[in-house]
């Protein structure tokens, strides 16, 4: 049976693999309505159609950089399977349970819910994955006048 730990990458990477399809898409809709705009009458509404479609397809263009940098980053990622390891500190690619929540530091993807149980899916870069990078179990952090407490490193 896979671990929390092992779902949540997976699903991680579903989530990711999605975002990518559903820009690829949105991209390739804005192209043909970009190609059919172009066969159109000229005048202000053609011309102000095609400055539409291109800022539509500049913010695509932006999205989908964004989505594969993320993916890039994510595949990188070392999710070694040493988490028994004595004075484990946190990294990228940790599972981290605390008493306020359970966060995993690898992309920022929001809230996932995995096994019955929230985990929120982090950068390092974040303010709280900041914090929490080099931590070891029964450290504390303050974050917005919350302490947290490291309970389990995965």
């Amino acid at each position: 049976m896979k671990t929390t730990k092992e779902l949540l990458i997976s699903k991680c990477q579903e989530l990711l693999n999605q975002r990518l399809y559903q820009v690829q898409k949105a991209i390739a809709t804005i192209e043909e309505s970009f190609a059919s705009e172009t066969k159109s009458s000229a005048g202000d509404k053609h011309e102000t159609g095609r400055a539409m479609l291109q800022l539509e397809r500049e913010k695509a263009g932006n999205r989908l950089r964004e989505i594969e940098n993320m993916l890039h980053a994510f595949s990188r990622i070392n999710y070694d399977k040493s988490s028994e390891e004595k004075n484990q500190k946190v990294k990228v690619g940790s599972l981290i349970k605390t008493n306020l929540a359970s966060y995993f530091i690898a992309v920022s993807l929001g809230q996932l819910t995995v096994q019955n149980e929230d985990i929120y899916c982090i950068s390092a870069q974040s303010p709280i994955g900041q914090l929490l990078l080099g931590k070891t179990i029964n450290d504390d952090v303050s974050f917005q006048s919350s302490k947290i407490k490291i309970l389990e490193i995965h």
